[in-house]
């Protein structure tokens, strides 16, 4: 059959010449044929459909060295390869969306100090932590005050002074008052002296495995929750009756679910379902997840470490969270739950409603 030019592959594959040059330098889509004499470029007829693959891909915004690998799979296996691309855009998609929805919230809200509300509204809150039924010393820190609701939950040999040292670093932000304008710097700032402190407790010779943290946080402002997050501790909502995760997990099988790579059933027992993508400590991506909630009167939030999630089905947690109790007695009703259920881990809960302020 025939060789294509350069120009007419390049017309009927949808990529310029210039494209078609460097796939062709980087063996991605090298020409059936160089003429020896001209140096042009030729270009078999059923190379079109690789070609018309690999445009489609960078529409995609796949990056070159992905494409490449893709190129080499047989349909079924490209076909996953291309899903599980997609799904981490979509993930990437969604934190810039959280980012920017937080960013619109923080610049068009006025100091909550001063902005009239309807009704004066404040918080409940207890927290609990206890050691489990296993393992043989806590490492978890769970806070509850006025203004800061926080759990961290520490791995490592001096996970304990991890865990307690970032909940520490963001004690400052328990003040009366926070001007709109400063939130996001604040927050910025208290997650990096978090992270600092957990360096600190690591010391400068000690293995960097040896002192890390998660950290989940709610910072109350009078009128709305700032949601500082990292790691796989989680905040639940209980709102008109439902419950709502609003964490993502930072976790490697939580990264696999959302590229479509095994279930959400396959999550629950998968043998590295504990192994963390975002953390604080020496070596770890300690980006936070960032987000604003207004808040509802009558709105019940829960703060808990992985201890309570990964081993007390969501559904008794809420009907534990929908009881007409006191905090006090609901995070020890959700402590007992996780004891109850073999108490394998660490086990952390804060409890906190959302009330009318006496006037």
């Amino acid at each position: 059959m025939e060789l294509l030019t350069i120009g007419a592959f390049a017309k009927a594959s949808r990529l310029s010449p210039k494209a078609l040059r460097l796939y062709g330098d980087l063996g991605l889509l090298p020409p059936a044929r160089v003429d020896p004499v001209t140096g042009y470029r030729l270009y078999a007829p059923e190379q079109l459909d690789q070609a018309r693959l690999v445009a489609w891909l960078r529409r995609l915004g796949m990056p070159l060295a992905r494409i490449q690998h893709v190129c080499t799979l047989e349909a079924g296996p490209a076909a996953q390869e291309i899903r599980a691309f997609w799904a981490r855009v979509e993930a990437d998609t969604a934190a810039r969306r959280d980012l920017a929805t937080f960013l619109i919230g923080h610049l068009s809200w006025k100091d909550p100090a001063m902005a009239p509300t309807a009704q004066p509204l404040g918080i409940r809150y207890a927290a609990l932590s206890d050691r489990g039924l296993v393992r043989e010393s806590n490492q978890d820190t769970a806070y509850a005050g006025a203004r800061l609701l926080a759990v961290a939950d520490g791995c490592g040999s001096h996970g304990a002074r991890a865990s307690a040292a970032a909940v520490d670093a963001l004690k400052p932000l328990e003040t009366d008052g926070i001007p709109a304008g400063s939130l996001l710097n604040l927050l910025e700032d208290a997650v990096e002296q978090a992270e600092q402190a957990v360096h600190g407790v690591a010391g400068t010779g000690a293995d960097p495995e040896t002192a890390g943290t998660t950290l989940t946080a709610l910072l109350w402002t009078g009128s709305q929750l700032a949601l500082v997050h990292i790691g796989d501790s989680r905040v639940y909502l209980l709102r008109d009756g439902g419950l709502f995760q609003i964490t993502h997990d930072h976790t490697l099988v939580q990264a696999m679910v959302d590229e479509g790579r095994i279930s959400p059933a396959e999550a629950v027992t998968h043998p590295e379902r504990s192994l963390l993508v975002r953390a604080l400590g020496r070596g770890a991506d300690g980006t936070p997840d960032l987000r604003l909630h207004d808040v509802r009167l009558g709105e019940r939030y829960l703060l808990c470490s992985d201890g309570l999630s990964t081993v007390v089905p969501a559904e008794r947690i809420h009907r534990v969270l929908a009881a007409p109790t006191e905090p006090e007695q609901a995070v020890r009703e959700l402590v007992a739950l996780a004891n109850d259920s073999g108490g394998p881990d660490n086990v952390s809960c804060v409890v906190a409603d959302v009330l009318a302020e006496a006037s």
